[in-house]
């Protein structure tokens, strides 16, 4: 819980360093002109126009800082809240892009994401070595997050061992096949904080950013 803090006070050290850089190079900017108006040519001086051309650079120049200033400071506050976000995600189950559906006494849990309806859902189950424990006719279903059950039996209907399986999805619409993207279940064991932002990882689904995760358990 100390890196969102060491983020924000690292935010607002940087940003107190840009507008002191841009404070710099206004000062060096008037030091300038002032030197350059004092050294002027009697017989042909600055013109007005000259000087408030060159004074209008200078606030571009400076506004463009400070806009900066305040963007990377928004972007390291935001980077703060998805890290305490990411953290209070730690010891519970979320749901993300995943192909591994575990069994434990006869009782597994995954989902599809569905772009568009079907008219039929097919999920296949696979072991290790690849071979088909069980399929699963999901009939017709909605676009959107589809949740099944898998009640640990193959095709002949025998209880299977305890432990991960694979499973993919297939789908169809008036005869033309679409892939569903799998979904699974995981617990969240720790939060990685990166120049990506935070990653939670799960486990054997690896590492996950935050945008993946469709529900929080």
């Amino acid at each position: 819980m100390v890196a969102p803090v060491q983020n924000s006070t690292a935010a607002a050290t940087q940003a107190s360093t840009m507008t002191s850089q841009a404070a710099d190079t206004q000062d060096r900017f008037l030091k300038l002109l002032v030197t350059q108006m004092k050294n002027q040519d009697p017989l042909n001086p600055l013109d007005n126009a000259q000087v408030t051309s060159q004074m209008a650079q200078l606030s571009t120049v400076t506004g463009i800082d400070k806009l900066n200033a305040t963007v990377q400071a928004l972007s390291d506050s935001m980077t703060a809240a998805q890290s305490l976000q990411a953290a209070s995600m730690i010891g519970h189950a979320a749901l993300v892009p995943g192909k591994q559906i575990n069994v434990v006494d006869g009782k597994s849990d995954a989902a599809l994401e569905l772009t568009q309806p079907a008219d039929k859902v097919t999920v296949t189950i696979t072991d290790a070595e690849g071979n088909v424990v069980r399929t699963l006719q999901l009939g017709a279903q909605d676009t959107g997050t589809i949740g099944f059950q898998w009640d640990g039996k193959n095709d002949a209907g025998d209880a299977v061992a305890n432990g991960a399986y694979k499973f993919s999805a297939s789908a169809e619409l008036s005869g033309k096949k679409s892939t569903p993207t799998t979904l699974s279940y995981g617990l969240v064991e720790s939060v990685s904080l990166t120049s990506f932002g935070p990653l939670l990882n799960m486990g054997s689904l690896g590492d996950v950013g935050l945008d993946a995760v469709r529900q929080i358990l």
